[in-house]
């Protein structure tokens, strides 16, 4: 059984980006979206016109800086690889308790399809909150370009925090 990370949130949290479950290097490295070929970090770092680093804790700070909140809506599962096609006995992040903590929330983004079908298994969609679905940072999704993927990223995260 490989486990997720704790969420990274803080009280000014108003966007959460939901991803499915880290990846082996993501686990290997204990960061989120560790693996060099996933776009995740430079579409952020690009969107809010600052230079991308390697740093983890400055990635952490850009997150908390613009008021979003990372976390994965699978505690924990089995898998081979890093493919969410692979992942099987997966057991759900308590999304609940962490609405309760966290009553600043109020747009939900997922950064893959997969993300969105497990969270409406296990959670569902919540009144007060606006939802929608990122095109996925992963190196594996060639159907969209940088450009295509970032101005998707701006149009949806840059409307949430002037609402």
């Amino acid at each position: 059984m490989i486990m997720s990370f704790d969420p990274v949130v803080n009280d000014d949290s108003k966007i959460l980006i939901l991803g499915t479950m880290p990846g082996e290097k993501s686990l290997e490295l204990q960061e989120y979206y560790g693996n060099r070929g996933n776009q995740f970090w430079k579409l952020l770092f690009t969107l809010f016109n600052e230079e991308l680093t390697q740093d983890y804790d400055l990635k952490l700070d850009l997150l908390k800086r613009h008021r979003i909140a990372v976390w994965d809506v699978l505690a924990g599962c089995e898998r081979e690889g890093s493919l969410d096609s692979n992942i099987k006995k997966e057991i759900p992040n308590d999304l609940e308790g962490f609405y309760e903590r966290h009553a600043n929330i109020r747009h939900v983004f997922f950064s893959s399809k997969n993300a969105a079908a497990y969270y409406d298994k296990y959670v569902g969609r919540k009144q007060g909150i606006a939802y929608g679905t990122l095109p996925s940072p992963s190196g594996a999704n060639a159907t969209k370009s940088f450009a295509e993927k970032l101005a998707e990223w701006k149009q949806k995260i840059l409307s949430a925090l002037v609402e």
